[in-house]
């Protein structure tokens, strides 16, 4: 048995669990539950999927799907940020799809885990791993710092809903 495979099959499956929860969660809200913070300074669930959004859009298109980097971080925490419901649930499956995608290239290419994508690229800002990163030590990051995120969006939608379902 591969460890390389059998690793890259658990985030699979870790990352596609977390995109479903966070899905199943924000289906229960309203676009008015979505812009809501529990205090003044406060993140919403809005500015929590765009944040996801954007460290999806910065940490793993730019490098691996060869998108140009369009980040604008400060926006993300703005308060009243605006998102439909449509467009938090779009942006949540653009994100988790996006890392998978990058595991199923690694499970077709296991070395992928080894490479140094950031390596030639100006210095990261805001960002948990630096130039040197392999690509397992950022989706290893990336384990770590979404599911932060969407277990905010779990609590925030608790506190504004009272319960949800599961």
């Amino acid at each position: 048995m591969d460890t390389t495979l059998v690793l890259i099959d658990f985030l699979l499956k870790k990352y596609a669990a977390e995109k479903k929860a966070t899905m199943y969660v924000i289906e229960q809200l309203s676009d008015e539950d979505l812009m809501w913070a529990p205090a003044q300074g406060s993140n919403s669930i809005a500015n929590l999927v765009a944040h996801i959004r954007g460290t999806v859009h910065q940490r793993i298109e730019t490098v691996f799907l060869d998108v140009p980097d369009s980040r604008d971080r400060d926006k993300e925490f703005e308060s009243g940020l605006q998102l439909s419901k449509e467009q938090a649930l779009k942006l949540i499956a653009d994100s988790f799809d996006r890392i998978i995608e990058v595991l199923k290239q690694a499970s077709e290419r296991p070395g992928l885990l080894l490479e140094r994508p950031y390596a030639d690229l100006p210095p990261l800002t805001n960002s948990g791993v630096d130039n040197q990163a392999t690509v397992l030590e950022i989706l290893l990051h990336q384990f770590r710092h979404l599911p932060a995120h969407t277990g905010q969006i779990v609590y925030i939608a608790k506190m504004r809903k009272g319960s949800i379902q599961w």
